[in-house]
This record gives structure tokens, sequence and C-alpha cells, in this order.
């Protein structure tokens, strides 16, 4: 009951800050999104040149910074690594594809609902399907292998980075790009948007917080302990939007969204399909990373690789809808991750995972 009641908790502070965010200048109904914030972080590097997303967000680098604090205090930092790194990028650059297509990540998806966009419910019960079929990987003993100790050292690159870049982004260097219109161009005070990524990787990293995880075992175990999370944040997000005027329910004239329900559902069922097999949503991997888990790392850099392609050759959706180029890519994506499923089966073990324990039997 404790722990239940410290993810509710943590629910609760993501939703209002996630609000807050918008309130001070962040676009609506993305107080945070992972994917669309390292869309944007990779943008302001210029790795992609879509002028309106186009922006090193601090709230990626507090939610690292804040994990890897709190595990370093509470003797949990482990740098560690080596399952199936290529094959982990492949997946993060997947689900970045589908990600896009929807434009949101499952932690936006939830805030979208909290602020009225009903195209998010195509895209949850789509998120849901795909992490069912990963689930049918799963028990018929998909694994990427086990992990492996590696230098500490390895383990303080990334939080590292993510030093250099908010010494960046603080300074106002030239290396970076800044959005003058669009979503990129509409965010809150930096030091604002620090301090909330800090408290959410900090809450994060003590409640394991993640959606993918939440109805993996709410399907596998009927545990309700991580999906209540969520359940949390949307109630939080939802209160806070009517407070502050934000609630807007329909389909049509939703921010930085789109009325394709067919896409948003694939969008978020190859998200949720990649995600899974990954063992964790974009923000836990975040979290993982920030922990001193390399192979987060690396499949960070492959949603990062993602996002740059995915607007380098037009397949991320926009507010008119999904193009061409991206239904074709999120096809491809089922196809690959299946591929990927079907050649990692463990064929000697029955295979399950709850949390972030491997569970033989």
């Amino acid at each position: 009951m404790g722990a239940k009641k410290s993810i509710i908790i943590n629910g609760l502070i993501v939703g209002l800050l996630s609000v807050l965010l918008v309130k001070y200048g962040n676009p609506v109904n993305m107080g945070i999104c992972i994917a669309c914030f390292i869309r944007d972080t990779v943008g302001g590097l210029g790795l992609h040149r879509a002028e309106v997303v186009q922006y090193v967000r601090p709230e990626i680098i507090g939610i690292v910074l804040g994990a890897f604090l709190m595990s370093y205090g509470k003797k949990e930092f482990q740098s560690r690594g080596g399952s199936s790194p290529l094959t982990r990028f492949v997946l993060g650059f997947i689900v970045m594809i589908g990600a896009l297509m929807f434009l949101g990540c499952p932690l936006r998806m939830v805030l979208r609902l909290a602020g009225g966009d009903l195209n998010a419910l195509f895209g949850i019960i789509g998120f849901a399907a795909g992490i069912g079929l990963g689930i049918i990987f799963l028990n018929k003993g998909f694994t990427l292998k086990r992990t492996y100790n590696l230098n500490k050292v390895e383990g303080f690159i990334f939080p590292v980075i993510n030093i250099v870049l908010l010494v960046l982004l603080i300074s106002g260097s030239v290396l970076l790009i800044f959005s003058q219109k669009g979503p990129g161009s509409q965010h809150a005070p930096i030091l604002l948007a620090l301090v909330v990524g800090l408290i959410v990787g900090a809450y994060a990293q003590r409640t394991r917080l993640c959606m993918v995880g939440g109805i993996r075992d709410l399907i596998l175990f009927k545990d309700w302990y991580l999906i209540s999370g969520f359940l949390a944040i949307f109630v939080a997000a939802l209160l806070g939007n009517i407070a502050f005027g934000f609630f807007k329910l329909g389909f049509v004239g939703q921010p930085v969204a789109h009325t394709d329900g067919l896409w948003n559902f694939l969008g978020m069922a190859l998200a949720g399909f990649g995600s899974v097999l990954l063992g964790g949503c974009p923000m836990r991997q975040l979290i993982l990373a920030g922990e001193g888990n390399i192979d987060s790392v690396i499949t960070i850099l492959g949603m990062a690789v993602g996002a740059a392609f995915a607007h380098n050759f037009k397949l991320a959706s926009s507010a008119q809808g999904p193009t061409v180029n991206g239904k074709i890519a999120v096809i491809i994506g089922f196809i690959v991750v299946a591929l990927i499923g079907y050649f990692n089966i463990e064929r000697s073990v029955d295979f399950k995972v709850k949390g972030d324990v491997n569970i033989e039997g």
C-alpha cells in the first residue's frame, strides 16, 4: 500500500507540473512529452531541418539528472549494458517513428486526453494493442539477453553530456538553434523546466513509473501498481487544465494533433509494440539511462536519430495529418519489430517480465 500511495502521489505531481509548464509557456497538452522533446532537442542541435521544432528542452536534461542524482544518492546507480545494443538502437528508432505518427509519447497521450483531445483515445487503444502484441512474443520467450557490469565511468558519460547541453542552453550558445515560431518557440523558463524535470526524474526513479510496464503488468499479472501512476497523472492534469481554462473537449482543432484515427491508432500501436520489447516506455528509458544503463542510452540515441530522420524525410505527422512517407514507415516498422521479436525468441524457456525483473518458469 505504501508503494502504491507513493506512485499515485508521483502521478499527481507529474500531472500538475505538466499543466504548470503549459501555464508558463509550453505548448498546450504538451507540458511534458519525451518523444516531442527529444525531437526538439535534436532539432536544436541542428540534426533536422524542421524550423518549428528546434529547441534543447531542459525537461529532458532534468529528468536524466534527477534520475542520476536519486539513483546515486540511494546507491542504485550501476553502469551496465551489452544487451543487444544495435537491436535496441533500431527499436528506439522505430518507437520514435510510431510516436511521431501520433504526435506524442505515452505520457503526452495521457496529457492530451486530460486536455480534452479525444484523438488520444485512438492512441491509447492502439498503444494497448501494440503492448498486447509484444506480450505474445514475451510469452514465447523473447529476450534481448542479459546485461553486464561495465566500468563505472561509462555510466557517468550520459549525465555529463546532459550537463554540457544545459550549459550551452543557459549561455544561449550560437552552437544551438532556437525556433522562432511553432511549438519549438513555446517553452517555459529554463529554470522552471529544469526543476520540473529534476522532480519528475527523481520521483520516477523511485517509483519505476512506466506506462508500458503498467499496461503489460496489468495484462500479464493483473497488477495495477504502475498503471495507477498514469491514472493519477490523468486526474491531476484534467483538474489542472479545467482550473487554468486549457480544457477543450473534442476531436477537431486540438493543439499539435491530427484527426486521422486509424493512423493515431497504428502509430501508438507501433510505439507500444517496440517499447514492450525494449522493456519500457521512452520516459523509462531516460530514467534507466540516468541510472547508468547504457542499453537505455543506446535506445535514446536510436530515438534521437529516428526523430531527425522522421523530420528530414517527412515521416512525422503534422496538424494536417500523416504523410504518405510516414504511413509507409509505420508499416515497415511493424514488419521490422515483428522480425526482431521472432528472431530473439529463446525457445528453451518460458519468459515473462514484470517491472524490471525477468521471470523464468
